[in-house]
């Protein structure tokens, strides 16, 4: 059978301590798309990253990954997670561009096993494919948090995974360097064919570079294609507690009035 969604939520529900924190939630991410997932603080978010994950298990529910189910899933390469690393990441951390972006390949290659000249040659296409060649003998605690943030993106590339996870990652990344982070995300996309889920609070932002909007508050309030959630005005204000505006202009998107 062909394959179409690379994630399937079906029905799911989680709970901590008896208290609903997603609440029958259906989600599908077909292959090739690149999804917002937005919603305010506290909406759940960080829980649905974690069930996907495998972290956690639903309470009820079932979920896919690839057609397959959760519960049997191994083929754990096939997916990338980048967090908010740059946010947090110390500074005087005595590693390469290199040697961070090769620690990706430790559950390919085991531990200690030295990597061949192939392992090479992927650490280095992987920093290649986020900018990042001419920074690859630098330490990285020299690397400002946008640069922090491509190298991380490559330490997630490098066992080629076909669906790429990012939790918030332009915490800590100036104001200069997001624009162009958001433009990496998109070339990853349509030029590599990497299947895409941004969690963000940057809506104004990535309503130009994403093809699918999912909006999160223990419900899912929004599902669908780009273009309908910018006809969503009047159902953003009641999901956000507050007024939105959804507004046309360079980048596209809504900003919160």
């Amino acid at each position: 059978m062909e394959q179409l969604h690379v994630l399937d939520i079906r029905n799911l529900s989680f709970q901590y301590n008896h208290q609903t924190v997603l609440d029958e939630i259906n989600l599908t991410i077909p292959k090739g798309a690149f999804m917002g997932l937005v919603g305010p603080n506290g909406s759940g978010k960080s829980t649905l990253l974690k069930c996907i994950l495998g972290l956690l298990k639903p309470s009820i529910g079932e979920l896919y990954l690839f057609g397959e189910k959760s519960s049997d899933f191994h083929a754990w390469h096939k997916v990338g997670y980048v967090s908010q690393k740059a946010n947090s990441f110390n500074t005087g951390f005595p590693a390469t561009v290199f040697e961070v972006v090769s620690t990706g390949l430790v559950s390919k290659l085991g531990l200690f096993k030295r990597m061949k000249n192939g392992d090479k040659q992927q650490v280095h296409e992987a920093i290649k494919s986020v900018g990042m060649e001419e920074f690859m003998n630098r330490n990285i605690g020299e690397l400002s948090g946008g640069q922090q943030q491509r190298v991380f993106i490559a330490r997630a590339l490098v066992s080629g995974p076909e669906f790429l996870i990012l939790d918030e990652p332009t915490v800590g990344v100036d104001t200069q360097n997001v624009q162009n982070f958001y433009n990496l995300l998109e070339k990853l996309n349509k030029e590599n064919g990497i299947t895409l889920l941004l969690v963000t609070h940057d809506i104004g932002t990535i309503t130009d570079k994403v093809t699918h909007v999912a909006c999160l508050n223990r419900h899912l309030h929004f599902h669908g294609k780009t273009e309908e959630f910018e006809k969503e005005q009047t159902n953003l204000s009641q999901f956000y507690g507050h007024h939105v505006h959804v507004l046309s202009h360079d980048h596209g998107g809504c900003e919160k009035c």
